[in-house]
């Protein structure tokens, strides 16, 4: 799909009764939600969508200051913000009961959800499992660019100002596999979406989320270590970011884990290779009985 025809399948809904924000819905049968990483979109999720709608009811969003959703200046960019938003989203559909499949941000922000879950008993939300991809879940095994500790900095705002395509790219090129690199046409649509409403101009507040996995780590670890729904993490082990030395640090620390490394894949295991990670989330998903 097109990204132009990705836009304008989807829609939109009004969140804090000001900002809009996109959202994708597709199929049929038991919903599962995915969540996106940072710095990019739902249009991450291109190449699996159609295969995964033909099996579930699928929603996807841009979250808060991504995609073709608002990024607006003045809005404090925190994973709470973001889980409130997927909540009030949630809500809006008449979803209770769902799986998840999350990536790099989108694992902290699920880290979250699974910690509400974890210490409120009453939670209006049954998440009925959850498929990670390479993120930066546990601060210990995380390993940003440089670009991304630059951002972190007072310099931040004024680095933006000089981010554009050609940074993508090169930041691309450190994180992707060696022989699954993104294309030129991926790369162009990747900060279309990045750049789109001024996007590049809340880059410095969104990656503020670096420090929050420091402030909550013992949290968002536990709720991964003590919640009871089934979870398996699939990784691209070449990812210096969050690869193979994050998956042994998860299998160290998470009871029973299921842990499925793609030794050759980087960071974004579902762009560089569908379909083997839609072969080994559908053999986690047969595993499930619900």
């Amino acid at each position: 799909m097109a990204l132009k025809d990705w836009k304008n399948s989807g829609s939109y809904f009004e969140y804090k009764e000001k900002y809009q924000i996109f959202y994708k819905r597709d199929g049929k049968g038991v919903p599962l939600i995915l969540v996106h990483g940072f710095p990019t979109s739902s249009w991450d999720w291109e190449k699996i969508w159609s295969s995964l709608t033909e099996k579930y009811e699928v929603y996807t969003l841009d979250m808060m200051g991504f995609g073709f959703s608002s990024k607006p200046k003045d809005f404090k960019y925190t994973i709470a913000a973001q889980v409130d938003l997927w909540e009030t989203f949630l809500k809006e559909k008449n979803l209770s009961s769902f799986h998840i499949f999350a990536h790099d941000y989108g694992d902290t922000v699920v880290q979250e959800m699974l910690a509400r879950s974890k210490e409120d008993k009453n939670y209006e939300f049954e998440i009925k499992s959850v498929c990670f991809l390479n993120g930066g879940m546990f601060p210990e095994t995380n390993f940003p660019t440089l670009t991304q500790r630059m951002l972190l900095t007072p310099f931040g705002t004024i680095l933006k100002h000089f981010m554009g395509r050609n940074t993508l790219a090169k930041n691309f090129k450190k994180i992707f596999g060696k022989n699954t690199q993104a294309s030129e046409q991926e790369i162009d649509e990747f900060w279309e979406v990045i750049d789109y409403n001024s996007g590049k101009d809340v880059i410095p507040k969104l990656i503020k989320y670096l420090t929050e996995r420091d402030t909550y780590k013992i949290r968002w670890r536990e709720a991964i270590q003590y919640t009871n729904m089934p979870k398996r993490l699939i990784d691209g082990g070449c990812d210096p970011i969050s690869g193979k030395h994050m998956a042994e640090f998860y299998q160290e620390i998470v009871p029973n884990a299921d842990v499925i490394v793609l030794e050759e894949i980087g960071h974004y295991p579902q762009v560089e290779a569908p379909q083997e990670v839609l072969s080994h989330y559908y053999e986690f998903r047969n595993m499930i009985t619900k």
